[in-house]
Protein backbone atom coordinates (compact mmCIF):
# COMPACT_ATOMS: atom_id res chain seq x y z
CA UNK A 1 0.00 0.00 0.00
CA UNK A 2 1.31 3.74 -1.12
CA UNK A 3 2.27 5.75 1.91
CA UNK A 4 3.59 8.79 2.22
CA UNK A 5 4.96 9.78 5.19
CA UNK A 6 4.34 13.12 7.15
CA UNK A 7 5.96 13.73 10.18
CA UNK A 8 3.52 14.07 13.45
CA UNK A 9 2.37 17.49 13.96
CA UNK A 10 3.78 17.37 17.62
CA UNK A 11 6.97 17.37 16.39
CA UNK A 12 9.32 19.95 17.83
CA UNK A 13 10.48 22.65 15.87
CA UNK A 14 14.02 22.17 17.87
CA UNK A 15 13.55 18.33 16.61
CA UNK A 16 14.03 16.87 13.31
CA UNK A 17 13.08 13.50 11.45
CA UNK A 18 16.24 11.02 11.08
CA UNK A 19 14.72 8.68 8.02
CA UNK A 20 17.72 6.70 8.63
CA UNK A 21 16.62 5.69 11.69
CA UNK A 22 12.58 5.46 10.95
CA UNK A 23 13.49 3.31 7.89
CA UNK A 24 15.88 0.77 10.59
CA UNK A 25 12.73 0.29 12.36
CA UNK A 26 10.38 0.22 9.49
CA UNK A 27 12.76 -2.67 8.09
CA UNK A 28 12.94 -4.08 11.07
CA UNK A 29 9.33 -5.05 11.82
CA UNK A 30 8.52 -5.84 8.08
CA UNK A 31 10.86 -8.73 8.03
CA UNK A 32 8.67 -10.11 11.15
CA UNK A 33 6.02 -12.29 9.95
CA UNK A 34 2.30 -12.07 10.98
CA UNK A 35 1.50 -15.49 13.46
CA UNK A 36 -2.62 -15.78 12.95
CA UNK A 37 -5.09 -16.81 10.48
CA UNK A 38 -4.58 -15.98 6.61
CA UNK A 39 -1.80 -13.99 6.99
CA UNK A 40 0.17 -16.71 8.90
CA UNK A 41 4.10 -16.51 8.05
CA UNK A 42 3.33 -13.80 5.73
CA UNK A 43 5.74 -10.86 6.36
CA UNK A 44 4.59 -8.04 8.69
CA UNK A 45 4.11 -5.11 6.22
CA UNK A 46 2.64 -2.19 7.95
CA UNK A 47 -0.53 -0.31 7.13
CA UNK A 48 -0.09 3.33 6.84
CA UNK A 49 -1.63 4.26 10.19
CA UNK A 50 0.67 1.48 11.79
CA UNK A 51 4.00 2.93 9.52
CA UNK A 52 3.02 6.36 10.52
CA UNK A 53 3.45 5.49 14.25
CA UNK A 54 6.76 3.84 13.69
CA UNK A 55 8.12 6.66 11.99
CA UNK A 56 7.02 9.15 14.00
CA UNK A 57 7.96 7.22 17.27
CA UNK A 58 11.70 5.80 15.72
CA UNK A 59 12.28 9.04 13.46
CA UNK A 60 11.60 11.99 15.35
CA UNK A 61 14.69 12.74 17.37
CA UNK A 62 15.94 15.99 19.64
CA UNK A 63 19.03 17.95 18.43
CA UNK A 64 21.14 15.60 21.19
CA UNK A 65 20.14 12.75 19.17
CA UNK A 66 17.09 11.12 21.05
CA UNK A 67 14.24 10.27 20.87
CA UNK A 68 11.68 13.21 21.48
CA UNK A 69 8.60 11.10 22.15
CA UNK A 70 9.41 9.29 25.93
CA UNK A 71 5.29 8.03 25.98
CA UNK A 72 2.76 7.16 23.30
CA UNK A 73 -0.65 6.33 24.03
CA UNK A 74 -2.34 4.83 20.81
CA UNK A 75 -6.22 4.23 21.62
CA UNK A 76 -7.93 2.16 18.49
CA UNK A 77 -10.77 -0.47 17.99
CA UNK A 78 -9.96 -4.18 18.86
CA UNK A 79 -9.07 -6.23 15.67
CA UNK A 80 -6.81 -3.41 13.65
CA UNK A 81 -3.66 -5.20 14.26
CA UNK A 82 -2.95 -3.45 17.63
CA UNK A 83 -1.71 -6.52 19.03
CA UNK A 84 0.71 -7.50 16.00
CA UNK A 85 1.79 -3.92 16.25
CA UNK A 86 2.74 -3.83 19.99
CA UNK A 87 4.61 -7.35 19.80
CA UNK A 88 6.33 -5.95 16.98
CA UNK A 89 7.54 -2.71 18.72
CA UNK A 90 8.14 -4.78 21.62
CA UNK A 91 10.46 -6.60 19.72
CA UNK A 92 12.23 -3.69 17.88
CA UNK A 93 12.79 -2.47 21.59
CA UNK A 94 14.36 -5.80 22.29
CA UNK A 95 16.99 -6.72 19.25
CA UNK A 96 17.02 -3.60 16.81
CA UNK A 97 16.89 -0.04 19.54
CA UNK A 98 20.81 -0.43 20.21
CA UNK A 99 19.83 -0.66 23.83
CA UNK A 100 22.70 -2.74 26.31
CA UNK A 101 21.16 -5.06 28.62
CA UNK A 102 17.54 -3.75 27.60
CA UNK A 103 14.71 -4.66 29.85
CA UNK A 104 11.18 -4.73 27.55
CA UNK A 105 7.68 -5.24 29.77
CA UNK A 106 4.78 -6.42 28.98
CA UNK A 107 1.49 -5.43 31.09
CA UNK A 108 -2.06 -5.63 31.15
CA UNK A 109 -4.83 -6.08 33.56
CA UNK A 110 -3.84 -10.00 34.49
CA UNK A 111 -1.29 -12.89 33.37
CA UNK A 112 -4.05 -13.92 30.64
CA UNK A 113 -4.31 -10.63 28.75
CA UNK A 114 -0.66 -9.58 28.94
CA UNK A 115 0.15 -13.10 27.23
CA UNK A 116 -1.74 -11.95 24.16
CA UNK A 117 1.00 -9.74 23.28
CA UNK A 118 4.03 -11.94 24.23
CA UNK A 119 2.32 -15.19 22.68
CA UNK A 120 2.64 -13.22 19.33
CA UNK A 121 5.80 -11.98 19.63
CA UNK A 122 7.00 -15.47 20.31
CA UNK A 123 5.68 -16.81 17.36
CA UNK A 124 7.52 -14.00 15.12
CA UNK A 125 10.82 -14.91 17.15
CA UNK A 126 9.99 -18.24 15.96
CA UNK A 127 9.78 -17.55 12.33
CA UNK A 128 12.46 -15.36 12.44
CA UNK A 129 16.05 -17.42 12.24
CA UNK A 130 17.84 -14.61 12.50
CA UNK A 131 17.02 -13.79 15.99
CA UNK A 132 15.51 -17.16 17.01
CA UNK A 133 19.33 -17.89 16.79
CA UNK A 134 20.28 -15.03 19.17
CA UNK A 135 17.16 -15.92 21.64
CA UNK A 136 16.09 -18.24 24.27
CA UNK A 137 12.30 -18.25 24.69
CA UNK A 138 10.81 -19.42 28.24
CA UNK A 139 7.21 -19.96 27.79
CA UNK A 140 5.87 -20.74 31.01
CA UNK A 141 7.58 -17.57 32.41
CA UNK A 142 6.63 -15.04 29.50
CA UNK A 143 10.28 -14.11 29.12
CA UNK A 144 12.45 -14.26 25.84
CA UNK A 145 16.21 -13.09 26.05
CA UNK A 146 18.29 -11.68 23.59
CA UNK A 147 21.92 -13.13 24.35
CA UNK A 148 23.49 -10.43 21.85
CA UNK A 149 22.96 -7.87 24.33
CA UNK A 150 21.55 -9.07 27.30
CA UNK A 151 18.66 -8.21 27.24
CA UNK A 152 14.91 -9.40 27.77
CA UNK A 153 11.38 -9.19 27.81
CA UNK A 154 9.42 -10.42 30.34
CA UNK A 155 5.68 -9.87 31.10
CA UNK A 156 4.24 -8.27 33.75
CA UNK A 157 0.47 -8.20 35.28
CA UNK A 158 -1.59 -6.11 37.84
CA UNK A 159 -1.43 -9.35 39.25
CA UNK A 160 2.29 -9.32 40.04
CA UNK A 161 3.89 -8.17 43.47
CA UNK A 162 6.48 -5.79 43.38
CA UNK A 163 7.71 -4.33 40.46
CA UNK A 164 9.82 -1.58 42.16
CA UNK A 165 13.81 -1.86 41.15
CA UNK A 166 13.19 -2.16 37.69
CA UNK A 167 15.55 -0.62 35.23
CA UNK A 168 13.03 -0.46 32.26
CA UNK A 169 14.28 0.63 28.75
CA UNK A 170 10.75 -0.34 26.91
CA UNK A 171 7.59 -0.90 28.52
CA UNK A 172 4.28 -2.29 26.40
CA UNK A 173 0.77 -1.89 28.21
CA UNK A 174 -1.81 -3.76 26.29
CA UNK A 175 -5.49 -3.16 27.31
CA UNK A 176 -4.64 0.08 30.11
CA UNK A 177 -8.39 0.88 30.20
CA UNK A 178 -8.83 -2.70 32.11
CA UNK A 179 -6.68 -2.19 35.02
CA UNK A 180 -8.55 -1.76 38.21
CA UNK A 181 -6.20 1.18 39.76
CA UNK A 182 -3.60 3.49 38.11
CA UNK A 183 -1.08 1.52 40.38
CA UNK A 184 0.59 -0.62 37.95
CA UNK A 185 0.75 2.08 35.26
CA UNK A 186 2.68 4.56 38.00
CA UNK A 187 5.33 1.91 39.13
CA UNK A 188 5.91 1.00 35.53
CA UNK A 189 6.03 4.65 34.55
CA UNK A 190 7.20 6.82 37.15
CA UNK A 191 11.76 6.90 37.42
CA UNK A 192 11.39 3.09 36.40
CA UNK A 193 13.52 4.37 32.99
CA UNK A 194 15.29 7.18 34.26
CA UNK A 195 18.65 5.23 34.49
CA UNK A 196 18.02 4.83 30.31
CA UNK A 197 18.64 7.47 28.06
CA UNK A 198 15.67 7.26 25.92
CA UNK A 199 13.19 4.72 27.59
CA UNK A 200 9.89 4.73 25.47
CA UNK A 201 6.20 3.57 26.77
CA UNK A 202 3.60 2.45 24.62
CA UNK A 203 0.36 2.37 25.54
CA UNK A 204 -2.25 0.86 23.43
CA UNK A 205 -5.77 0.22 24.48
CA UNK A 206 -9.38 -0.10 23.03
CA UNK A 207 -11.58 2.51 24.80
CA UNK A 208 -12.90 1.84 27.69
CA UNK A 209 -16.11 2.37 30.62
CA UNK A 210 -14.64 3.84 33.64
CA UNK A 211 -13.85 7.48 33.54
CA UNK A 212 -12.66 7.55 36.91
CA UNK A 213 -9.78 5.56 35.46
CA UNK A 214 -5.72 5.98 34.88
CA UNK A 215 -7.19 4.97 30.91
CA UNK A 216 -9.82 7.66 30.80
CA UNK A 217 -6.88 10.02 32.26
CA UNK A 218 -5.05 9.57 29.61
CA UNK A 219 -7.25 9.37 26.83
CA UNK A 220 -8.46 12.89 28.06
CA UNK A 221 -4.58 14.04 28.52
CA UNK A 222 -4.35 12.58 24.83
CA UNK A 223 -7.47 14.75 23.68
CA UNK A 224 -6.17 17.94 24.90
CA UNK A 225 -2.93 17.94 23.33
CA UNK A 226 -4.45 16.54 19.89
CA UNK A 227 -7.17 19.48 20.21
CA UNK A 228 -4.35 22.13 21.32
CA UNK A 229 -5.50 22.75 25.20
CA UNK A 230 -2.43 21.07 26.62
CA UNK A 231 1.35 20.39 25.64
CA UNK A 232 3.74 17.62 26.92
CA UNK A 233 6.30 17.27 24.31
CA UNK A 234 7.12 13.71 25.33
CA UNK A 235 4.05 12.33 24.68
CA UNK A 236 2.83 10.80 21.54
CA UNK A 237 -1.60 11.17 21.00
CA UNK A 238 -3.34 8.94 18.53
CA UNK A 239 -7.03 8.19 18.90
CA UNK A 240 -9.09 6.38 16.56
CA UNK A 241 -12.40 6.93 17.24
CA UNK A 242 -16.17 8.33 16.80
CA UNK A 243 -16.71 11.62 18.42
CA UNK A 244 -19.88 12.69 20.22
CA UNK A 245 -21.00 14.85 17.03
CA UNK A 246 -20.00 11.69 14.60
CA UNK A 247 -23.44 9.30 13.80
CA UNK A 248 -22.48 5.91 14.84
CA UNK A 249 -25.16 4.59 12.35
CA UNK A 250 -23.40 5.56 9.59
CA UNK A 251 -20.70 2.95 7.93
CA UNK A 252 -18.48 5.29 6.53
CA UNK A 253 -18.03 6.82 9.49
CA UNK A 254 -16.82 3.38 10.79
CA UNK A 255 -13.88 3.70 8.72
CA UNK A 256 -12.59 6.93 10.46
CA UNK A 257 -12.59 4.94 13.78
CA UNK A 258 -10.80 2.08 12.06
CA UNK A 259 -7.87 2.44 9.75
CA UNK A 260 -7.70 -1.27 9.20
CA UNK A 261 -11.20 -1.92 7.97
CA UNK A 262 -11.07 -4.01 5.13
CA UNK A 263 -7.77 -5.06 5.82
CA UNK A 264 -7.65 -6.90 8.65
CA UNK A 265 -11.25 -6.70 9.68
CA UNK A 266 -14.25 -7.61 7.46
CA UNK A 267 -16.54 -4.79 6.47
CA UNK A 268 -19.35 -7.76 6.73
CA UNK A 269 -18.31 -8.70 10.20
CA UNK A 270 -18.50 -5.08 11.47
CA UNK A 271 -22.16 -5.28 10.08
CA UNK A 272 -22.85 -8.44 11.67
CA UNK A 273 -22.16 -6.64 14.98
CA UNK A 274 -24.11 -3.63 14.18
CA UNK A 275 -27.33 -5.51 13.63
CA UNK A 276 -26.99 -7.29 16.94
CA UNK A 277 -26.07 -3.57 18.35
CA UNK A 278 -29.56 -2.56 17.32
CA UNK A 279 -31.47 -5.15 18.67
CA UNK A 280 -29.93 -5.03 22.20
CA UNK A 281 -28.77 -1.86 24.01
CA UNK A 282 -25.99 -4.27 25.99
CA UNK A 283 -24.45 -5.05 22.44
CA UNK A 284 -25.09 -1.43 21.44
CA UNK A 285 -22.50 -0.81 24.03
CA UNK A 286 -20.03 -3.38 23.20
CA UNK A 287 -19.71 -2.52 19.68
CA UNK A 288 -19.83 1.71 20.27
CA UNK A 289 -16.78 0.49 22.86
CA UNK A 290 -15.30 -2.20 21.03
CA UNK A 291 -15.60 -1.69 17.42
CA UNK A 292 -16.38 2.51 16.94
CA UNK A 293 -13.80 3.53 20.27
CA UNK A 294 -15.97 5.24 21.76
CA UNK A 295 -16.11 5.59 25.60
CA UNK A 296 -19.93 4.41 26.88
CA UNK A 297 -21.34 4.20 29.77
CA UNK A 298 -21.61 0.36 31.21
CA UNK A 299 -24.79 0.72 33.31
CA UNK A 300 -27.34 0.55 30.45
CA UNK A 301 -30.36 -2.07 31.24
CA UNK A 302 -30.03 -4.70 29.55
CA UNK A 303 -33.64 -6.60 28.01
CA UNK A 304 -35.95 -3.55 27.12
CA UNK A 305 -39.13 -4.38 28.25
CA UNK A 306 -40.81 -5.32 24.54
CA UNK A 307 -38.11 -7.69 24.17
CA UNK A 308 -38.94 -9.59 27.51
CA UNK A 309 -42.77 -9.57 26.98
CA UNK A 310 -42.49 -12.08 23.97
CA UNK A 311 -42.28 -14.85 26.59
CA UNK A 312 -45.51 -13.62 27.90
CA UNK A 313 -47.51 -16.75 27.06
CA UNK A 314 -49.51 -18.87 28.83
CA UNK A 315 -48.13 -21.98 30.34
CA UNK A 316 -49.57 -25.28 30.65
CA UNK A 317 -48.51 -26.24 34.26
CA UNK A 318 -50.33 -29.74 33.73
CA UNK A 319 -48.59 -30.62 30.77
CA UNK A 320 -45.15 -29.92 32.80
CA UNK A 321 -45.89 -32.67 35.25
CA UNK A 322 -43.12 -35.38 35.07
CA UNK A 323 -40.92 -33.18 32.58
CA UNK A 324 -36.85 -33.16 32.72
CA UNK A 325 -36.32 -29.95 33.60
CA UNK A 326 -32.74 -28.02 35.19
CA UNK A 327 -32.58 -25.64 37.74
CA UNK A 328 -30.34 -22.32 38.65
CA UNK A 329 -30.71 -21.70 42.48
CA UNK A 330 -29.35 -18.47 43.49
CA UNK A 331 -28.86 -18.54 47.04
CA UNK A 332 -29.44 -15.38 49.31
CA UNK A 333 -27.99 -14.14 52.41
CA UNK A 334 -30.43 -14.69 55.06
CA UNK A 335 -32.54 -11.81 55.21
CA UNK A 336 -32.55 -11.67 50.95
CA UNK A 337 -34.80 -12.75 48.26
CA UNK A 338 -33.45 -16.72 47.40
CA UNK A 339 -34.79 -17.30 43.85
CA UNK A 340 -34.90 -20.96 42.05
CA UNK A 341 -35.82 -20.96 38.42
CA UNK A 342 -36.55 -24.04 36.83
CA UNK A 343 -35.94 -24.32 33.32
CA UNK A 344 -37.66 -26.94 30.69
CA UNK A 345 -35.93 -27.69 27.49
CA UNK A 346 -37.94 -28.22 24.15
CA UNK A 347 -38.38 -31.54 23.21
CA UNK A 348 -38.78 -30.79 19.28
CA UNK A 349 -38.46 -28.01 16.90
CA UNK A 350 -41.71 -26.92 17.35
CA UNK A 351 -41.48 -26.40 21.41
CA UNK A 352 -40.10 -24.10 23.41
CA UNK A 353 -37.86 -23.75 26.29
CA UNK A 354 -40.42 -22.88 29.62
CA UNK A 355 -39.44 -21.08 32.93
CA UNK A 356 -41.04 -21.82 36.24
CA UNK A 357 -39.81 -19.23 38.87
CA UNK A 358 -39.74 -19.26 42.72
CA UNK A 359 -38.74 -16.24 44.84
CA UNK A 360 -38.60 -16.39 48.84
CA UNK A 361 -38.35 -13.75 51.71
CA UNK A 362 -38.48 -13.63 55.20
CA UNK A 363 -42.21 -12.96 56.42
CA UNK A 364 -41.05 -10.47 59.04
CA UNK A 365 -39.35 -8.31 56.47
CA UNK A 366 -42.47 -8.13 54.06
CA UNK A 367 -43.70 -5.06 55.42
CA UNK A 368 -40.39 -3.31 56.71
CA UNK A 369 -39.07 -4.00 52.64
CA UNK A 370 -42.06 -2.49 50.92
CA UNK A 371 -41.90 0.56 52.96
CA UNK A 372 -38.17 0.88 52.48
CA UNK A 373 -37.82 -0.29 48.68
CA UNK A 374 -41.04 0.92 47.33
CA UNK A 375 -41.41 -2.37 45.56
CA UNK A 376 -44.96 -4.49 45.35
CA UNK A 377 -43.36 -7.70 48.05
CA UNK A 378 -46.39 -7.47 49.50
CA UNK A 379 -49.25 -7.68 46.79
CA UNK A 380 -46.81 -10.57 44.83
CA UNK A 381 -46.85 -12.36 47.87
CA UNK A 382 -50.85 -12.36 48.23
CA UNK A 383 -50.76 -13.28 44.59
CA UNK A 384 -48.41 -16.08 45.01
CA UNK A 385 -45.73 -14.66 43.39
CA UNK A 386 -43.47 -14.59 46.54
CA UNK A 387 -43.06 -17.20 49.15
CA UNK A 388 -42.39 -16.42 52.48
CA UNK A 389 -40.77 -18.29 55.50
CA UNK A 390 -41.11 -18.02 59.07
CA UNK A 391 -39.06 -15.27 60.92
CA UNK A 392 -36.69 -12.35 59.96
CA UNK A 393 -34.16 -14.49 58.01
CA UNK A 394 -34.73 -17.05 55.13
CA UNK A 395 -35.47 -20.46 56.74
CA UNK A 396 -33.69 -22.58 54.46
CA UNK A 397 -34.99 -25.94 55.69
CA UNK A 398 -38.63 -24.68 54.36
CA UNK A 399 -37.43 -23.88 51.11
CA UNK A 400 -35.41 -27.13 50.96
CA UNK A 401 -38.76 -29.24 51.92
CA UNK A 402 -40.57 -27.03 48.81
CA UNK A 403 -37.73 -27.93 46.25
CA UNK A 404 -38.36 -31.70 47.46
CA UNK A 405 -41.72 -31.66 46.49
CA UNK A 406 -40.84 -29.98 42.95
CA UNK A 407 -38.85 -32.64 42.66
CA UNK A 408 -41.58 -35.17 43.48
CA UNK A 409 -43.60 -33.04 40.18
CA UNK A 410 -40.54 -32.70 37.93
CA UNK A 411 -37.41 -34.71 36.61
CA UNK A 412 -34.88 -31.92 38.03
CA UNK A 413 -31.97 -33.32 36.26
CA UNK A 414 -29.38 -30.74 37.83
CA UNK A 415 -29.55 -27.57 40.11
CA UNK A 416 -26.87 -24.83 39.76
CA UNK A 417 -25.63 -22.95 42.30
CA UNK A 418 -23.24 -20.18 43.17
CA UNK A 419 -20.27 -21.70 44.66
CA UNK A 420 -19.67 -18.64 46.20
CA UNK A 421 -22.75 -18.51 48.69
CA UNK A 422 -23.06 -22.55 49.03
CA UNK A 423 -24.57 -23.02 52.45
CA UNK A 424 -25.52 -26.37 54.47
CA UNK A 425 -28.20 -26.26 52.34
CA UNK A 426 -26.28 -27.66 49.02
CA UNK A 427 -25.42 -30.45 51.26
CA UNK A 428 -28.81 -31.38 52.22
CA UNK A 429 -30.48 -31.40 48.51
CA UNK A 430 -27.79 -33.59 47.50
CA UNK A 431 -28.49 -35.81 50.80
CA UNK A 432 -32.15 -35.52 48.91
CA UNK A 433 -30.93 -37.08 46.30
CA UNK A 434 -30.59 -34.02 43.59
CA UNK A 435 -27.22 -33.06 41.46
CA UNK A 436 -25.74 -29.73 42.36
CA UNK A 437 -23.60 -28.35 39.89
CA UNK A 438 -21.50 -25.76 41.25
CA UNK A 439 -21.56 -22.75 38.95
CA UNK A 440 -18.91 -19.66 38.33
CA UNK A 441 -20.02 -16.39 38.26
CA UNK A 442 -17.59 -14.76 36.25
CA UNK A 443 -17.41 -13.92 32.61
CA UNK A 444 -16.34 -17.30 31.51
CA UNK A 445 -19.62 -19.15 32.88
CA UNK A 446 -21.67 -16.19 32.38
CA UNK A 447 -21.29 -15.17 29.10
CA UNK A 448 -22.68 -17.58 27.13
CA UNK A 449 -26.21 -18.07 28.86
CA UNK A 450 -26.42 -14.83 28.91
CA UNK A 451 -26.13 -14.08 25.58
CA UNK A 452 -28.34 -17.38 24.27
CA UNK A 453 -30.72 -15.90 26.90
CA UNK A 454 -31.22 -12.39 24.79
CA UNK A 455 -31.32 -14.55 21.66
CA UNK A 456 -33.93 -16.71 22.78
CA UNK A 457 -35.92 -13.47 24.01
CA UNK A 458 -35.34 -12.07 21.21
CA UNK A 459 -36.80 -15.34 18.83
CA UNK A 460 -39.83 -15.36 21.00
CA UNK A 461 -38.02 -18.87 21.61
CA UNK A 462 -38.47 -19.16 25.03
CA UNK A 463 -41.84 -18.69 27.57
CA UNK A 464 -41.68 -17.53 31.05
CA UNK A 465 -45.45 -16.50 31.44
CA UNK A 466 -45.08 -13.09 32.88
CA UNK A 467 -44.47 -13.79 36.23
CA UNK A 468 -44.12 -10.24 37.52
CA UNK A 469 -41.05 -10.36 39.99
CA UNK A 470 -38.97 -11.89 37.06
CA UNK A 471 -40.23 -9.31 34.58
CA UNK A 472 -39.40 -6.80 37.74
CA UNK A 473 -36.02 -8.47 37.96
CA UNK A 474 -35.23 -8.58 34.44
CA UNK A 475 -35.86 -4.74 33.90
CA UNK A 476 -33.33 -4.55 36.75
CA UNK A 477 -30.52 -6.03 35.00
CA UNK A 478 -27.39 -4.61 34.33
CA UNK A 479 -24.26 -5.90 32.47
CA UNK A 480 -20.94 -5.59 33.18
CA UNK A 481 -18.16 -6.46 30.01
CA UNK A 482 -15.05 -7.29 29.73
CA UNK A 483 -12.07 -6.12 27.06
CA UNK A 484 -13.13 -9.00 25.18
CA UNK A 485 -16.89 -8.12 24.33
CA UNK A 486 -17.94 -10.98 26.98
CA UNK A 487 -20.80 -10.32 29.64
CA UNK A 488 -21.97 -11.18 32.92
CA UNK A 489 -24.72 -9.42 34.88
CA UNK A 490 -23.43 -7.15 37.59
CA UNK A 491 -25.29 -7.09 40.95
CA UNK A 492 -23.45 -4.06 41.83
CA UNK A 493 -24.84 -1.82 39.52
CA UNK A 494 -28.21 -3.30 38.83
CA UNK A 495 -30.87 -0.74 40.30
CA UNK A 496 -32.56 -3.58 42.40
CA UNK A 497 -32.55 -7.32 42.67
CA UNK A 498 -31.75 -9.71 40.03
CA UNK A 499 -31.32 -12.98 41.85
CA UNK A 500 -34.24 -14.56 39.32
CA UNK A 501 -32.43 -13.58 36.38
CA UNK A 502 -29.02 -14.78 37.24
CA UNK A 503 -31.28 -18.16 38.54
CA UNK A 504 -32.89 -18.43 35.26
CA UNK A 505 -28.96 -17.80 33.24
CA UNK A 506 -27.74 -20.71 35.47
CA UNK A 507 -30.24 -22.94 34.48
CA UNK A 508 -30.66 -22.37 31.16
CA UNK A 509 -26.51 -23.10 30.81
CA UNK A 510 -27.24 -26.34 32.18
CA UNK A 511 -30.21 -27.38 30.24
CA UNK A 512 -28.39 -26.20 26.99
CA UNK A 513 -25.56 -28.08 28.09
CA UNK A 514 -26.97 -31.47 28.96
CA UNK A 515 -29.90 -31.37 26.30
CA UNK A 516 -28.92 -34.63 23.92
CA UNK A 517 -27.39 -34.97 21.21
CA UNK A 518 -25.42 -32.32 21.56
CA UNK A 519 -26.30 -28.35 22.56
CA UNK A 520 -26.83 -25.29 20.65
CA UNK A 521 -23.12 -24.29 22.20
CA UNK A 522 -21.33 -26.67 20.01
CA UNK A 523 -23.74 -26.69 17.02
CA UNK A 524 -23.60 -22.94 16.61
CA UNK A 525 -21.06 -21.91 18.53
CA UNK A 526 -21.13 -20.06 21.51
CA UNK A 527 -22.62 -16.26 20.78
CA UNK A 528 -19.60 -13.87 20.23
CA UNK A 529 -19.67 -10.00 19.25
Amino acid sequence: MDFQYTPSPFMLSTSHYDAKRADHAVAFIQNLKHTKGKWDGKPFLLLPWQEQIVRDLFGIVKADGKRQFRSAYIEIPKKNGKSELAAAIALYLLYGDGEASAEVYGCANDRSQASIVFDVAKRMVEKCPALLKRSKIAAATKRIVNYRNAGFYQVLSAETGTKHGLNISGLVFDEIHAQPNRKLYDVMTKGSGDAREQPLFFIITTAGTDKESICYELHTKALDIMNGRKADHSFYPVIYGLSDEDDWNDEKNWYKANPSLGYTISIDRVRDAYREALDNPAEENVFKQLRLNIWTNSAVVWIPEHIYDRGNQKIDYASLLGRDCFAGLDLSSTSDITALVLVFPPRTEEEKYIVLPFFWLPEETLELRCRRDHVLYDVWERQGYILTTEGNVIHYGFIERFIEQLGEKYHIIEIAYDRWNATQMVQNLEDMGFTMVPFGQGFKDMSPPSKELYKLLMEGNIIHGGNPVLKWMAQNVVMRQDPAGNIKPDKEKSVEKIDGIVALIMGLDRCIRSSPPSSVYDTRGILFI
